[in-house]
């Protein structure tokens, strides 16, 4: 069985994949390590280790570097947060990318440099595309902004989700990502009339894991938060204890 078969059989309604998000080979191999399926990545924390802001700011050519050190540091999937493609056409987005390793990517549908919503027809012509060119051998997540780009009122972002959720789908996205979704009555709308696998972050633990699962989700991410939280440790905790000559390593 391929990585990238396995990794879309984890994508399962009320049996959700866990996928922590790892910024290097290091932090990946831990998670491995910990007995998780796959790795996820960030491009939030990737673009931190590599010293720029997020939004497609980091060079494709690191970006790509990067994930191909860790997707050679395990042995389970890895599957990628790649923005919008780095403006990457799809026959060459597909190549260069399945020439690291890895085997899963998300793919988001709004301009990272604007936050501008992409036509709908076009990202799923894009995501089209994307699927013709990589076949069976790439797991397309695709990202829907309509919640955290705030794309009109409630409903109105409910709406554009479910619609883009229902065209990404029938382009070939295995699974759709609506981020900026936290209330659990409306993730349970969301899987109950989306017919696919649905991925939800996880956020900053207002919710457990089991909350997820009783509504359906397939998929629990984490974003850059675990690496955000363990920089606010060293930052917050060892180094002020090292300046005030305390133990940096006790407690």
């Amino acid at each position: 069985m391929s990585l990238a078969t396995t990794l879309r059989e984890l994508h399962v309604p009320g049996t959700p994949l866990v996928v922590p998000n790892a910024w290097d080979a290091a932090s990946a191999r831990v998670i491995e390590a910990a007995g998780f399926g796959a790795v996820a990545t960030s491009s939030n924390a990737t673009a931190a280790i590599l010293g720029y802001d997020d939004g497609e700011n980091v060079p494709v050519d690191d970006v790509l570097a990067a994930t191909t050190h860790i997707a050679r540091s395990v042995s389970v999937p890895v599957t990628v947060d790649f923005e919008r493609g780095y403006r990457l056409a799809p026959a060459e987005l597909v190549e260069r990318f399945l020439a690291t390793g890895a085997v899963g990517l998300n793919l988001e549908d709004s301009d990272p440099a604007t936050g501008k919503m992409v036509d709908p027809a076009e990202q799923a012509d894009f995501l089209a595309a994307v699927r013709a060119a990589a076949g069976d051998e790439l797991v397309v997540n695709a990202r829907i902004d309509a919640f955290i780009r705030k794309a009109g009122s409630a409903e109105e972002q409910l709406q554009t989700a479910l619609d883009r959720a229902d065209r990404y789908l029938a382009a070939g996205a295995d699974c759709v990502y609506p981020i900026g979704v936290g209330e659990l009555d409306l993730i349970a709308t969301l899987t109950t009339q989306i017919d696919g696998p649905v991925n939800v972050a996880y956020g900053q633990g207002a919710h457990s894991i089991a909350d997820y699962t009783a509504r359906g989700v397939a998929r629990i991410s984490f974003g850059p938060m675990f690496q955000r939280h363990l920089y606010g440790v060293f930052a917050g905790a060892v180094l002020p204890a090292l300046q005030a000559d305390r133990n940096p390593f006790a407690g």
